[in-house]
């Protein structure tokens, strides 16, 4: 059996690990939600400007 030690070292690997992609995720969508706004506003603006 493996000892509480060891279980303990891999729990902290395996949540950095899992920190680590909710990070890089977090990312990701911030990217999209910024990207999505911009577009919305570039729309609206051209709406705007059409009349």
């Amino acid at each position: 059996m493996s000892n509480p030690q060891d279980n303990r070292e891999r729990n902290l690997e395996i949540a950095e690990n899992e920190a680590t992609r909710e990070r890089k995720s977090d990312v990701r969508l911030t990217s999209w939600a910024i990207g999505t706004t911009i577009v919305v506003a570039l729309i609206v603006l051209a709406i705007f400007l059409k009349r």
